[in-house]
């Protein structure tokens, strides 16, 4: 389980190598997550986009359905990340200044479920996952989506927190 004794910092619990529109959620449900605190850029949409792509939105339904959600993201535009939220009908957080915690204690107690039951789901390791391991949560390390909502083939990103954290001692990062 996240952030317990042996696990490092920047191994997620579950590294699937799909895009958040691919994952199972009876995995998810099955490992008992009733709430998700999902990323925003790159996660659900790339650059600057308000709009969800249709795989990523009819995920985020049907997630909907069986678990909380919250939209958590780094980016300060109020505005944008309400516009997805919106979409969704979903609390959101903008500037939530990962992956320090602060904001996330906040959400966490808003959700009002254990933190083990809470699925922090995002792209990168130095924010998302080291923040959801930091807090105890259920981490998902994501691959970044295209428009169309299909995987990004060439995250140089990703791949250079990949090889930071191995180098850092993080196992199959």
């Amino acid at each position: 389980m996240a952030g317990l004794t042996g696990q490092h910092w920047l191994t997620p619990d579950w590294d699937p190598r799909l895009t958040i529109a691919q994952l199972s959620l009876p995995y998810l449900t099955a490992h008992g997550l009733r709430a998700a605190v999902i990323d925003v850029d790159r996660t659900l949409l790339p650059g600057r986009d308000v709009t969800l792509p249709e795989p990523v939105r009819e995920w985020l339904v049907d997630a909907g359905r069986r678990m909380q959600l919250h939209l958590f993201s780094n980016n300060p535009s109020h505005g944008r990340i309400a516009a997805v939220a919106d979409q969704l009908g979903v609390s959101f957080t903008s500037g939530a200044g990962k992956p320090r915690r602060g904001a996330l204690r906040a959400v966490v107690r808003d959700l009002a479920v254990p933190p083990h039951a809470i699925a922090m789901i995002g792209d990168r390791l130095f924010t998302d996952v080291l923040c959801g391991n930091r807090m105890g949560l259920y981490t998902v390390l994501v691959r970044p989506v295209k428009d169309d909502g299909k995987a990004c083939r060439h995250d140089r990103v990703q791949r250079f927190e990949r090889a930071l954290a191995r180098w850092m001692g993080a196992p199959s990062a």
